[in-house]
């Protein structure tokens, strides 16, 4: 049997119901929603499932949406299955005042350090990861860089313009 959006979405909605928040299929791709209560089982259960068999965490990474309210950080998990062929993502948005998701390390041990340059560069804390501290920035970097609160260059600079990374301009006012 060959995999498809359809029965990817089938298999996870029959094993949990009302747990998909929304699906769509940008580019061809299967894109799920769901939540933090929902996000490490969801994860047990495509690896484990014999129909699906997604055995490959491709990447994990964090996106910031500044001026979506109560939805402002988002772990999206790129997932393969090499026996099908077949990629799809799962995403997971929460607020970035309770910046905390469950770790996928205890399904894929090369999380690991996927979660921890994700808690590096945008905050985000990964609940029972063995080993949560940063990876590529000072340990006494008070800040998360990734974020979009923070400007990208130096605002005296007139050769960037922060409109062409995703930033309407006014964030980062503060140090002006």
């Amino acid at each position: 049997m060959n995999l498809n959006n359809d029965i990817v979405l089938a298999a996870i909605e029959r094993r949990f119901p009302g747990a998909i928040v929304a699906h769509s299929t940008p580019y061809g791709m299967l894109t799920l929603e769901t939540t933090r209560e929902h996000i490490q089982d969801m994860l047990h259960f495509v690896k484990e499932d014999p129909e699906l068999q997604v055995g490959f965490l491709t990447t994990l990474n964090a996106v910031h949406y500044p001026n979506d309210a109560g939805r402002e950080l988002c772990i999206v998990y790129h997932l393969h299955s090499m026996v099908h062929n077949f990629r799809f993502r799962i995403k997971v948005f929460f607020p970035i005042a309770d910046p905390v998701i469950p770790s996928a390390t205890s399904v894929w041990p090369t999380a690991n350090w996927m979660e921890r340059q994700e808690y590096d560069f945008f905050g985000v804390q990964f609940a029972g990861h063995p080993d949560l501290r940063r990876i590529l920035n000072v340990d006494d970097l008070d800040v998360f860089p990734l974020r979009k609160e923070y400007r990208m260059e130096d605002g005296t600079r007139t050769d960037k313009d922060d409109r062409f990374f995703g930033r309407d301009g006014h964030e980062g006012r503060e140090f002006d």
